[in-house]
């Protein structure tokens, strides 16, 4: 069932955000990370534009290190705690930089060292910035999962573990962008379109 449904989303080709896409295009494991820091708890469309606006100052730890903190949180205003972002990516840049030679992690042990990051950006960056098979879950996976009945959990980190059990390997990198996408096309947290849903046929519908 779970390739039927991954192919039926890959060929419904809905529409991705622009942030989405431009995870997607990022060949920069540290790019990744930081601009997936400053997604967390802000939507889309505004951690977009925020995340071109940090890339003016600096895509390197080497010189993010140096942003003055109130530039970097002037330029990633307005997403959400703004200036705690500001402060946390210039100081794991400057971990990077000086304490493990400019080399972005690519364990997810290590990478959750790092302040205020958590597994699920953990493994954003080892799917997106490594091509490494990693799960990342956010609440659009962790919803549709369990809305789906191919999983039973309370929270997305019962979520990751429950997927690596359960879903093939080859399907780990490509997840969270399809259902993502999935998530903010069609089955949305409150109101689902259900009768739009090109995986409609394979879903228990628990809401």
């Amino acid at each position: 069932m779970i390739d039927k449904i991954v192919q039926q989303l890959k060929d419904a080709k809905q529409p991705r955000s622009e942030f989405v896409g431009l995870m997607d295009s990022f060949n920069d494991p540290y790019l990744v990370l930081i601009a997936c820091i400053l997604s967390l708890r802000t939507n889309d469309k505004t951690t977009y534009p925020a995340t071109l606006r940090m890339l003016e100052l600096a895509r390197t730890p080497k010189e993010m290190k140096n942003v003055k903190v109130e530039d970097l949180a002037k330029a990633i205003y307005p997403v959400g705690f703004y200036e705690n972002k500001a402060k946390q990516i210039i100081e794991l840049s400057r971990q990077i930089d000086e304490e493990l030679e400019g080399k972005c992690p690519d364990e997810i042990e290590d990478l959750i060292k790092f302040n205020g990051v958590g597994r699920k950006t953990a493994n954003l960056v080892l799917s997106r910035g490594f091509n490494k098979p990693a799960i990342c879950v956010d609440v659009h996976v962790h919803r549709i999962f369990n809305r789906l009945g191919y999983v039973k959990t309370k929270n997305p980190e019962e979520t990751e573990f429950a997927l690596r059990a359960k879903l093939p390997v080859k399907h780990w990198i490509d997840i969270n962008t399809l259902l993502v996408t999935h998530g903010q096309n069609v089955c949305k947290p409150q109101k689902p379109n259900c009768v739009e849903c090109p995986i409609a046929e394979y879903c228990a519908k628990i809401i």
